[in-house]
């Protein structure tokens, strides 16, 4: 990954967000400062994971960073496993997306969802979830499934099989409740 490359994604993570957080979010303390600080951490420690040098030490510093937001937040993003453009909307529930995922662009995430188990063992399974992506609030996604494009899970559903792509899931396990035109 290249410096340009990380800043497109960077700035592409900063759109979605309504407004830029700055320095008057940082002292009113408000949510979306932190989260963007977290998205921005991981992407940093991302371009520096494969570099020598002082790029060591710089990784070094922006994982101490994100694993001091991360536990602040009650948030856990391995990196490398989400696309451009992520959202989160808040730091409520545990959110933990782990390592065995790969999710697409501008996905949506709200809080409390938990993408498989804390605990899993390494497996070549991995869940992969398709672009433009939003998952409601205390979604569960769990074991290797395949989520397409423009889907949309329902708060407090859970997530066992393959969804299609344009589909509207909700449910425990999840069903589709309907196919978006």
């Amino acid at each position: 990954m290249t410096r340009e490359e990380l800043n497109e994604i960077v700035s592409k993570d900063l759109k979605r967000f309504d407004t830029a957080p700055s320095l008057k979010d940082k002292i009113a303390n408000n949510e979306s400062w932190y989260i963007f600080r977290l998205i921005k951490h991981i992407r940093l420690e991302e371009f520096h994971m494969n570099k020598g040098g002082w790029h060591k030490l710089a990784r070094l510093w922006h994982k101490l960073m994100y694993k001091r937001l991360s536990f602040k937040l009650n948030i856990t993003i391995y990196p490398g496993t989400v696309g451009a453009g992520l959202r989160i909307y808040h730091a409520g529930g545990f959110t933990h997306i782990g390592k065995h995922c790969r999710i697409g662009k501008n996905c949506t995430i709200v809080s409390g969802v938990v993408f498989g188990n804390k605990y899993e063992e390494e497996t070549d399974e991995i869940t992969i979830v398709g672009d433009n992506c939003y998952f409601g609030i205390g979604a569960r996604i769990l074991g290797a499934v395949k989520i397409g494009n423009n889907v949309t899970v329902g708060a407090n559903s859970v997530v066992t099989k393959d969804i299609p792509d344009n589909a509207i899931v909700g449910g425990v396990p999840a069903k589709i409740i309907r196919i978006k035109n």
